[in-house]
């Protein structure tokens, strides 16, 4: 695919969740299905190997496969990808980015060296060694709400100043003084935030969310996000019942049971009943019970019926 922009990377992207089988192997016949299910969707993007793809859990003998199957499914559809290089070893990420390079995705994901905090100079140095490799396909930095060092707007200003190879970024967001700030990164860079607050996050100028809402309903997601470039008032009203159902229902997972992101994630997706999905996450990690997923499933199409009907 031909390399994005920081102007053109917008919309609703949508995560390759892996899918496990019994005895913790991919599933490689279900990633397939998902992936014809984002191209029947007609989704802004995919991109593989954020949190709920369980990049750092995979070989990279795995890694290479999801890829390739990856690039292969959105090539042939037309679909713009992105390859998530991450992994907590900057080294392995820099191997994997120069062997994905092949697949010509639209743009790499990363995240920031992980074992110890990094200083500022040390993200610089990183970024700029990745950015050179990848060239001339562009970076995205995903710097989520458990990264151990958190970007401010300054410093994404001084990224977009001095590594041009970054593109854009995946966080979660702010107050509004926190919109404020990032004003002028805005103009720069292409800025992703949460997929459930994204009516709230396009009125004050980010450009689309690698999206949790694309777990629940890849389809719903999309035409919400259409609706809230044509509709934003209409767009704000749908978030409201998104954030109502996930109060509720999806937090508690959170903050009470303790399950992490992408266990939630994967229930989003059992719970949407789009696909043949199962709750299960790679060992060590607690998946939510398949169970709960499914005891969501008519909560969620009543609470939300925009995301389920195209009507």
């Amino acid at each position: 695919m031909p390399p994005l922009t920081a102007s053109t990377i917008r919309g609703n992207w949508a995560t390759l969740l892996l899918p496990i089988a019994e005895g913790d192997a991919i599933d490689y016949a279900r990633l397939a299905d998902t992936l014809d299910h984002f191209a029947a969707a007609r989704v802004n993007g995919v991109y593989s190997n954020g949190s709920a793809g369980e990049f750092y859990t995979q070989s990279e003998e795995e890694f290479d496969c999801v890829n390739q199957l990856l690039a292969e499914k959105c090539s042939r559809a037309g679909l713009p990808f992105q390859i998530g290089v991450s992994q907590m070893s900057p080294q392995l990420a820099l191997a994997r980015l120069r062997r994905a390079k092949a697949l010509q995705p639209s743009a790499f994901q990363v995240i920031l060296p992980d074992w110890f905090v990094p200083q500022f100079s040390e993200i610089l140095v990183f970024l700029e060694i990745m950015a050179a490799a990848a060239a001339p396909i562009p970076l995205i930095v995903y710097n989520p709400p458990h990264a151990k060092r958190h970007l401010t707007p300054a410093e994404w200003l001084e990224i977009a100043d001095k590594i041009p190879g970054v593109a854009g970024m995946k966080v979660p967001g702010g107050d509004a003084a926190w919109y404020a700030a990032m004003q002028p990164v805005m103009r720069r860079l292409s800025v992703f935030v949460p997929g459930h607050l994204l009516a709230t996050g396009i009125a004050q100028g980010a450009h689309g969310a690698y999206s949790n809402v694309a777990c629940l309903s890849p389809g719903g997601a999309q035409r919400w996000y259409d609706l809230i470039v044509r509709d934003p008032a209409a767009g704000l009203r749908v978030q409201e019942k998104i954030l109502a159902f996930f109060a509720e229902h999806i937090t508690p997972l959170i903050t009470r049971d303790k399950f992490s992101n992408m266990a939630v994630d994967k229930c989003l997706a059992v719970a949407g009943g789009w696909s043949s999905l199962t709750t299960r996450l790679r060992w060590p990690y607690r998946s939510v019970p398949m169970e709960t997923a499914l005891r969501f499933r008519p909560l969620v199409h009543a609470a939300i019926p925009e995301l389920f009907s195209a009507g």
